[in-house]
């Protein structure tokens, strides 16, 4: 069967370009290089493309998101600290009516209190968080795989 969906943007927010030096206890030692591989490699195995982006900029992120729908039909984002208060790129996400999964590398739900609460996730289909690299590749089938 041929997924619905085949381009797929990746945004990596704020900090995820130092993964494997980062806070390793938390984010693991898995590169940020080694992340992308994994990302590209599953995407093949699934059949879909994938464009990869990350900046710890959030006006840039909010223009890639407004951009997004001339090259995909779904949106992966860790927003990383924008997680938590950047409703600039909750409305961006809103504004671009495509299907939407959040990411994150560790379990929001299970660290301080302030990073429980997401501002993105009331505009996403789900949101996958506490299984390190596999989070994404985790997004990824999901996304292939929405109905």
């Amino acid at each position: 069967m041929e997924p619905v969906v085949k381009r797929i943007l990746v945004i990596h927010g704020p900090n995820i370009n130092l993964l494997g030096q980062r806070e390793p206890g938390v984010y693991g030692t898995v590169t940020y290089d080694e992340l992308n591989r994994r990302i590209l490699e599953r995407a093949t195995e699934l059949g879909v493309q994938v464009r990869l982006f990350q900046s710890n900029h959030e006006g840039v992120i909010v223009d890639t998101i407004q951009q997004a729908p001339t090259e995909a039909e779904a949106i992966i984002i860790n927003p990383g600290a924008y997680t938590h208060y950047s409703y600039a790129i909750a409305d961006a996400l809103r504004a671009v009516r495509l299907p939407i999964i959040e990411v994150h590398l560790s379990n929001i739900h299970a660290r301080e209190e302030w990073r429980r609460n997401s501002v993105v996730a009331p505009v996403a289909v789900g949101q996958i968080a506490g299984f390190g690299v596999q989070s994404y590749l985790l997004a990824l089938e999901a996304i292939v795989n929405l109905d």
